[in-house]
Order: C-alpha cells, then sequence, then structure tokens
C-alpha cells in the first residue's frame, strides 16, 4: 500500500472520531473523554501530586485531602477531594478561626494556582464529576436555588466551569448560576474544547483568583428566608428551621 493511503485512511478515521464526538458528545463521548484525560494527567502529574503531599504534610501536619460533601449531577452528593489549605485552628470555645487566620502562605499558593484542585482528578475518574461543568457547591445551597438557578445540576460538575472563564470569584453568585445554565443548554464538545483553552489562560494569568472583596464574596443565600438560617461552627450559614 502506498503511503499516501496509510495517510488518507488515518486523516479519515480522525475525520470521522470527530464527527462522531461532536454528534454523540453529550450521552457518551463527553464521559469518555472525561475518564482517558484524568486518568492521563493523574499519571503525568504523579511526581507533582507526591511532592505537593510531602510538603502539605510537613506544612499542615495530618490530613492533606479536605473532603467535602458537594451536590453534583440530578442533585446527588459527593464528596469532593481537594488539597487542604487552611490549618485547623479553633479559638478557646472550640469554633474555627476567620479562614483569613487560617489559610497558611503554602495553602494560598495552592489555590492561587488552582493546584489545590488536582485530586479531584479522583472525582472525575469516579464519575462525581468533568473536566467542564458548574462548580461543585455545598450542600447547604440546595434548598436556595430558585427553579432557574437549580438547573446548573442537570450536568455533572466540573473541576472547571464556566465561572471559572468568566472572571472566576469576581462575579457575583447571579451572574455565575447564569452561565452555568446558559452552560447545560449549550453544552457541546466545542464549547468545552473552548473552555479548556480560556481555563488554561485563566489560571496561568491568575485572573480572577481572588474576589474583588479579597475572595470574601460571601456565603449564597438565594431565595432562602434569612430567618431560617443560623451558623455552624465553621462560621457557614445553614438552615435551622
Amino acid at each position: 500500500m502506498e503511503w499516501y493511503w496509510i495517510v488518507l485512511i488515518v486523516l479519515g478515521s480522525i475525520v470521522i472520531w470527530i464527527i462522531l464526538s461532536a454528534l454523540l458528545y453529550k450521552p457518551f463521548f463527553k464521559r469518555f473523554y472525561d475518564i482517558f484525560l484524568s486518568l492521563f494527567a493523574l499519571i503525568v502529574l504523579s511526581p507533582l501530586l507526591i511532592a505537593i503531599s510531602i510538603v502539605a504534610r510537613i506544612k499542615m501536619g495530618k490530613g492533606i485531602i479536605f473532603k467535602q460533601k458537594r451536590i453534583g449531577k440530578n442533585n446527588k452528593e459527593f464528596k469532593l477531594l481537594k488539597f487542604r489549605t487552611m490549618l485547623n485552628t479553633r479559638d478557646e470555645n472550640g469554633v474555627f478561626l476567620p479562614d483569613d487566620q487560617r489559610v497558611t502562605k503554602f495553602g494560598n499558593f495552592l489555590r492561587k494556582t488552582s493546584i489545590d484542585e488536582l485530586p479531584s482528578l479522583l472525582n472525575i475518574l469516579k464519575g462525581d464529576m468533568s473536566i467542564i461543568g458548574p462548580r461543585p457547591l455545598p450542600v447547604r445551597y440546595l434548598p436556595r436555588y430558585n427553579e432557574h438557578q437549580i438547573r446548573r445540576h442537570e450536568v455533572r460538575p466540573g473541576l472547571s466551569n464556566p465561572a471559572t472563564t468568566h472572571g472566576r470569584n469576581s462575579q457575583s453568585w447571579e451572574e455565575q448560576f447564569d452561565r452555568d445554565v446558559k452552560y447545560v443548554d449549550s453544552l457541546s464538545m466545542w464549547v468545552d474544547i473552548k473552555s479548556i483553552f480560556a481555563t488554561i489562560k485563566v489560571v496561568l494569568t491568575k485572573e480572577g483568583a481572588v474576589a474583588d472583596d479579597n475572595g470574601a464574596r460571601g456565603e449564597f443565600i438565594g431565595t432562602a428566608d434569612p430567618s431560617t438560617l443560623g451558623v455552624d461552627d465553621e462560621g457557614n450559614f445553614m438552615k435551622i428551621k
């Protein structure tokens, strides 16, 4: 067989693969690429993950992985995995000190570079999350969404998300949720590819890594009645009625 026939067959196969990926992206290929890319990233980044784990153990002691229940696709709970960035320092009453007093320089570095989110690759491999999707938020937010906002849970939450490429934490909750629902309605392979490249740019430039209010965007209250909310031992609002 002549070499140009081999080239044509290879190019034709690539074109067919791309077409099939685009046509069947939402029902099949999105999950396929999630598994492939997260597994590849875990293998390639394993030296970095090991190094960060060692430094985190030295800097912050035991429990280098932060686990917290978040809401995923179809409002199902899962445990989000991230590198811990704050000390477990409490006051004399056993209540956690404010976040800005517990975040270490190393932890702040992990946050600004988004390295703290790398353990979430395991969530993607498991099927809790996707490479691209709405940001996974705490369980306590679930009853606070309106009918429009809760549509963000029609897809798997993402390691990167529409909000990341539009100012990250510097936008309001309402703006973020509007972008999330827009993503749900326009989900496609091309949208995700565009988001991946935009995320790389944001991470490298650290654009929007800290909100305009120095990261204190505040708790999302939404449509919840403030009189039904209290504060837990970490200073977060929680439903009490």
